[in-house]
């Protein structure tokens, strides 16, 4: 080991040497007397050489706290020479990169769909590539990752992470800030997930009983109405959670739903039938002060002025013995589709539209959500007539 007197001590010689101290860390002294601390490590099975300071603007202490804090960025994966690289370019490492998409990216998500891509690339990539250029990333690094994830039985999280390196290092390609976007390459590297469809009722006589089961139900006037809108709605939970008030235009019958509660940020349009208007009016003396058409119970009266919880629906679904295995929310939305489908005979076009899924002609154009509309409400009734006529014949 070396000692501050050592150190003092070094003289040049007639060829530039080597004081090595520990665990990797040395002087190099040059014959013009010029001591230059180094550090010797291996990454990726290659000797690499990362430079320290020079003697004595850089004491021995310094130079071992600095040769820690290389130990500490190799015990996690991180290249040190290519760490320091990315700090001298500042803007070009792939976080600052995925710092600057990810903020482009705030105007065209919901606002959980863009919280979540930030703490799952935040939690499972950024700790390991996120120091490096973006120019480098490569494949290797990605699978790297994607195998770390994959490690822990998150085989969805490691497809959803490569997804977001993939569109965050499209946007690099397009900023000129790297080359190529290695994620295409990675096909297949990971095991694909099995995708487990929402839970749903496809029989006609269990959906019959469920009706029933809703209307003898002892739950709150609330979240009854909820469990019976989103049968005859089929909007996606957290869309139904969010419907105001304002978007109620009870003289056309209609849902005016705007783009940032729609998960696809488009917006939409909901024919209300005759039952589904009822519903909703009949909630207005009890929650019309809100802001909500569903609100949380400690919104009416003033305490506060949230939508319900997600949880309000399904503690009722699993009071009334339904599991998780035979339905869910959003199931209904499955549910809705099939019947209209094989039952009511509605095109698919319709039935999609009414879904709030990418509709498309012949030709690949998406078709105006609009255009369908006069369908759509003609549809919208008749599903509401069915619902009944199968309710009230059904036997218990």
């Amino acid at each position: 080991m070396l000692s501050d007197t050592k150190v003092r001590a070094l003289k040049p010689k007639d060829k530039a040497y080597r004081v090595y101290d520990e665990r990797g860390l040395y002087l190099q002294v040059s014959t013009s007397g010029a001591r230059l601390w180094r550090f010797k490590y291996q990454f990726d099975d290659k000797e690499k050489l990362l430079a320290l300071g020079q003697y004595p603007d850089v004491p021995l202490a310094l130079a071992r706290e600095r040769r820690e804090e290389t130990r500490q960025l190799l015990a996690r994966g991180i290249d040190p020479s290519a760490h320091k690289r990315a700090a001298r370019q500042g803007d070009g490492t792939f976080r600052a990169v995925f710092e600057e998409w990810h903020t482009k990216q705030k105007s065209a998500l919901s606002a959980s769909t863009w919280a979540s891509k930030k703490k799952r690339l935040e939690a499972n990539a950024l700790p390991y590539i996120g120091h490096l250029p973006v120019g480098d990333v490569d494949a290797l690094q990605v699978l790297q990752v994607l195998q770390r994830i994959e490690a822990r039985g998150l085989g969805e999280t490691a497809r959803r992470v490569q997804q977001i390196i993939g569109q965050v290092m499209r946007f690099a390609v397009v900023t000129r800030r790297a080359t190529v976007d290695p994620t295409p390459s990675l096909r297949g590297a990971i095991k694909p997930v099995t995708v487990q469809h929402r839970a749903a009722i496809l029989d006609k006589t269990v959906l019959a009983t469920f009706l029933r089961a809703v209307d003898a139900y002892p739950a709150s006037p609330i979240v009854r109405a909820a469990m019976h809108l989103q049968a005859l709605l089929f909007l996606r939970p957290g869309e139904l959670r969010q419907l105001q008030w304002e978007f109620l235009d009870s003289t056309r019958s209609l849902l005016k739903v705007p783009g940032e509660i729609m998960k696809m940020r488009e917006a939409h349009l909901v024919p209300l039938a005759r039952q589904s208007l009822r519903i909703i009016e009949d909630l207005r003396p009890l929650t019309g002060s809100s802001r909500f058409i569903l609100p949380s119970p400690r919104a009416i009266g003033g305490k506060s002025d949230r939508p319900m919880s997600e949880n309000g629906v399904l503690v009722a679904l699993r009071a009334m013995g339904y599991d998780k295995q035979t339905v869910t929310g959003h199931g209904f939305r499955a549910t809705a589709r099939t019947f209209l489908d094989e039952e009511l005979r509605f095109r698919p076009e319709v039935i999609e539209a009414q879904l709030a899924h990418a509709v498309r002609d012949p030709l690949g154009r998406a078709y105006n959500r609009t255009k369908h509309i006069e369908e759509r409400t003609q549809m919208m009734q008749a599903w509401a007539d069915w619902l009944d006529e199968i309710n009230e014949h059904s036997i218990l």
